[in-house]
């Protein structure tokens, strides 16, 4: 399972000019799910991305978490991150999982993430959409749980 988690200063998702997602504060992830990802992936990928230490404290260190701030977090499904460019110009999508395991994946990771008490906000699964954001910093992470074993 592959993440890309930007801190934002505010964030919206939105379907056909209908917005089905905003938050303020807080992190935007966008998920990708891979053929052989597992609940456990999404379990690394929650308990990660939740505790980050990414937002500054008063010395302007990144020493904060979103629990600390009460951040919130706009999900948004996105297999894309598995495309796979390194031959010819199309990228090639193999390693992505099948939409209805990754829609599986996808909940389950948001559940985690909701479990903790946070705020949790989400796009709109296999939709396309519009995503507005204001970046702060700009801070951007990749996270792979196939790099944590």
């Amino acid at each position: 399972m592959r993440a890309v988690v930007q801190r934002v200063k505010e964030t919206k998702v939105s379907v056909n000019q209908e917005i089905k997602g905003k938050i303020g504060q807080g992190l935007l992830v966008f998920l990708g799910v891979g053929e052989g990802d597992t609940e456990s992936d999404a379990d690394y990928l929650a308990d990660k991305i939740v505790n980050l230490r990414i937002f500054e404290d008063e010395e302007g260190k990144m020493n904060l978490s979103l629990f600390d701030l009460e951040g919130e977090i706009l999900v948004v499904s996105q297999f894309t991150l598995y495309g796979d460019c390194r031959k010819g110009r199309r990228p090639s999508f193999f390693a992505a999982a099948r939409p209805e395991k990754a829609e599986e994946l996808y909940r389950y990771f948001i559940n985690q993430v909701a479990g903790t008490g946070l705020k949790v906000e989400t796009g709109e699964f296999q939709a396309m959409m519009d995503v507005e954001l204001i970046n702060d910093g700009p801070v951007t992470l990749l996270l792979d749980s196939e790099k944590n074993f």
